[in-house]
């Protein structure tokens, strides 16, 4: 996906087992999502918990947070508790979604599925900003937010 894309809708199970669609996550304003290879990994959690910790500023920017992995939702569930998200996490186990929006890994599957990317949705569901990284978890979350601020 790149900046412009429109988004084919999707349903997903939350942590909950509950469907989500992205039509509605997305319906009340942008739509942070945030993709992350493994629940309860080192750099997930820590990628996780900052979006958890920048929540309110997100929220004052009018966005919603969701985060999407190929994990299913009872280690979903397992990581959203012990870590106190109180955002959907998504379980996308045959990485559908992520192929989407590009991020499958296909030679890395059996260890990291899914490549670490952040996407801002709008309700048209058209991708308005689009970040990358492997290594540095906070970038995700304070781009995304700098750049809620620069679409305002």
């Amino acid at each position: 996906m790149k900046i412009g894309d429109v988004v084919s809708d999707f349903e997903l199970p939350d942590q909950h087992g509950n469907a989500r669609k992205l039509s509605v996550l997305a319906a009340n304003g942008p739509l942070v999502i945030f993709f992350y290879p493994l629940a309860g990994s080192g750099g997930c959690t820590k990628e996780a918990c900052h979006f958890r910790d920048l929540e309110k500023e997100f929220a004052a920017a009018g966005a919603s947070i969701v985060g999407i992995s190929t994990d299913a939702p009872a280690k979903q569930l397992a990581f959203a508790t012990e870590n106190h998200f109180s955002y959907p996490l998504l379980s996308d186990p045959n990485g559908e979604v992520a192929e989407q929006f590009g991020v499958r890994r296909h030679l890395l599957a059996r260890t990291l599925p899914t490549k670490r990317s952040t996407f801002i949705v709008d309700p048209s569901r058209t991708v308005r900003f689009q970040v990358s990284s492997e290594t540095n978890m906070d970038v995700h979350a304070n781009d995304a937010l700098a750049a809620l601020a620069s679409l305002a």
